[in-house]
C-alpha cells in the first residue's frame, strides 16, 4: 500500500503531522508493506527568491494580532510539537519562499537521500536557529544528508533543475482537492486532511488496507474536536484554541 504525503518545510502542521503519522505506521500491524511519499506543496509559490521576514510579523498581519498575541500562537503550536517529542523555536524563525527546497528534496530523493534531507530541513526551520532560505544553508544541509555538494550547488544555480518535477507535485495536489497540507492520500482512496493524532492515522490504515478495491478518493478526514489543523495557500497556518486536545 503506498501513502503520499503532500507538505511544505515552512508547515508547523507539516513537521507535527509528519512525527504523528509515523507513531500511527509504527502501530499499524502491516506496517512493514506500506510505502510512503512524500510530494511537494508551496504555502507560498507565488514568493520571490530572497523576500523573507518573521514567522510572527507574518502571524500578526494575517491575524491582526499584537506581536505578543502571535508569540502566544507560536507557543501552542510549539506545545503541539512538543508533546510529539519535536523541537521548537519561536523567536527569530523566518519564512520564505520555499521553492529550492522542494527542488533539492527531488533531487534527494533521485539519489536516495530524501528522508534524510526531509528531517534535517524540518529540524533546521523549526527547532533550530537556521533558516532553509538561504543557499548556503541549504548546501550545508544537501551534504549533511549525503548529496555531493557539488551536485547540490547546480540545482540551487539552475532554476529549472527539477521545477517540473515541484510543479507536478502540486498539480496533482490540486486535482486531489488539496487546498491545504499536510495532506495524506492512501492508496489513492482515502485523504486525511491536517496533522492529526496518531491513532487516526492508525484507524485510516487499517481501514485503507481492508478496503483495498479500487474506489475513488474518500472525502478527506478531519477531526474537529483534535488538532488536525492544516496550513492554507495564502500561507497561514490554523492555530488551535488553547482548550483543543492535541
Amino acid at each position: 500500500m503506498r501513502v503520499e504525503i503532500w507538505g511544505d518545510i515552512a508547515c508547523p502542521w507539516c513537521y507535527i503531522g509528519k512525527a504523528r503519522f509515523e507513531k500511527g505506521l509504527a502501530s499499524f500491524a502491516h506496517r512493514d508493506e506500506v510505502e510512503v511519499v512524500y510530494r511537494s506543496f508551496e504555502l507560498d509559490p507565488g514568493r520571490a527568491k530572497g523576500d523573507t521576514g518573521l514567522v510572527t510579523d507574518l502571524l500578526a498581519k494575517k491575524f491582526g494580532r499584537t506581536r505578543e498575541e502571535a508569540l502566544a500562537m507560536e507557543e501552542h503550536v510549539a506545545s503541539n510539537a512538543r508533546s510529539e517529542g519535536l523541537g521548537y523555536v519561536i523567536e527569530g524563525r523566518d519564512y520564505g519562499s520555499t521553492f529550492d527546497i522542494h527542488r533539492l528534496l527531488h533531487l534527494a530523493k533521485a539519489r536516495g537521500r530524501h528522508d534524510e534531507l526531509l528531517d534535517l530541513a524540518y529540524r533546521a526551520n523549526f527547532a533550530e536557529e537556521r533558516s532553509v532560505f538561504d543557499d548556503e544553508t541549504l548546501i550545508s544541509l544537501a551534504v549533511d544528508a549525503g548529496l555531493e555538494e557539488a551536485e547540490a550547488r547546480a540545482v540551487l544555480a539552475d532554476p529549472d533543475a527539477y521545477a517540473a518535477d515541484v510543479r507536478a507535485d502540486e498539480r496533482e495536489a490540486a486535482a486531489l482537492g488539496a487546498s491545504g497540507v499536510p495532506f495524506f492520500v492512501l492508496d489513492r482512496r482515502y485523504g486525511v486532511s491536517g496533522g492529526q493524532p496518531a491513532e487516526l492515522f492508525t484507524q485510516a490504515l487499517e481501514q485503507a488496507w481492508e478496503s483495498r478495491v479500487l474506489t475513488p478518493l474518500a472525502p478527506a478526514v478531519r477531526n474537529e474536536s483534535e488538532s488536525g489543523a492544516v496550513c492554507d495557500t495564502d500561507g497561514s497556518c490554523e492555530i488551535p484554541q488553547a482548550g483543543a486536545h492535541s
